[in-house]
């Protein structure tokens, strides 16, 4: 089950009611609420490679970090660009200059790490956030999985690299899957139908599930929420590990932002996830 928290009169955010009572990890998926940006970036956009003010998104990073007692350094989000590139937090990531840190991060759309104290995260409007929890082996993950990341099974591609880096167990492992776009307001055309009916990341007949015709406009509209779902039950994550938000970016813009309904010139979710030290 997910929960509204408004943590301050400055940051309120999506979480999953399940996560929020285990003292081992913080999470978050923000929304709209607080924060200084404005327009179609208002308030809360904390993503960093938008077209907002960047003193703005500055500060919000700052606000947000302040509720979750979390050091902005330590707030790590990627450059992504809808592949499926998967990097790892480690230690000595951390003590690179930050404009390597940039260079490590550019072209990356998930990351994954053991550190404590460390939040990764991932910025979407649309496409589908993903946290990983492997409690375990004390890892965790954030991947933004779009209709070219669905497609590139980023999502199993994630679990597997947590796998081999980490020795985590798929069937312990745990996910969420934050805010994104409904297969209802997700029409696509002839060429992304085809490019997920070819798709390895599930068989022919799974995919044909994913999609369903619009009866008045002969147009196709995909279920990324069921993509995902596919995805991390291929890989050995059990219906028990898995919450959905089943929340429409689309229908809800006024709460989430979206891309479709606002333009690429807006604000982004941002979806992030942090092992606590000594709780």
């Amino acid at each position: 089950m997910m929960k509204i928290t408004r943590l301050n009169d400055n940051v309120e955010v999506l979480q999953c009611a399940e996560w929020m009572g285990d003292c081992n990890i913080s999470h978050f998926m923000t929304t709209r609420f607080g924060g200084v940006s404005e327009g179609a970036f208002g308030g809360m956009n904390a993503g960093r490679y938008t077209e907002d003010n960047p003193e703005h998104v500055q500060a919000n990073i700052a606000l947000l970090c302040d509720a979750f007692h979390l050091h902005p350094e330590r707030l790590i989000m990627p450059h992504q660009t809808h592949g499926t590139q998967i990097y790892r937090i480690d230690g000595a990531f951390l003590h690179l200059p930050k404009e390597e840190q940039a260079e490590a991060l550019e072209g990356v759309d998930a990351l994954m790490t053991d550190l404590s104290e460390t939040c990764v995260a991932v910025s979407t409007a649309d496409c589908v956030p993903v946290l990983l929890y492997a409690p375990d082996k004390r890892a965790v993950a954030a991947v933004h999985a779009g209709w070219r990341g669905m497609v590139g099974a980023i999502i199993r591609k994630a679990v597997r690299a947590m796998q081999r880096e980490y020795g985590c167990d798929a069937g312990r492992m745990q996910a969420v899957v934050g805010p994104s776009i409904s297969q209802p307001a997700f029409e696509v055309g002839d060429e992304v139908v085809e490019q997920f009916r070819r798709s390895e990341a599930w068989t022919e007949a799974e995919a044909a599930s994913l999609f369903r015709q619009n009866p008045l406009t002969g147009k196709t509209h995909i279920d990324l929420w069921r993509a995902a779902y596919l995805q991390l039950t291929a890989e050995g994550l059990t219906d028990e590990h898995l919450h959905f938000s089943n929340v429409c970016t689309y229908q809800h813009s006024t709460q989430f932002f979206s891309a479709r309904r606002l333009g690429v010139r807006s604000g982004r979710i941002l979806s992030g996830i942090c092992l606590r030290m000594g709780r």
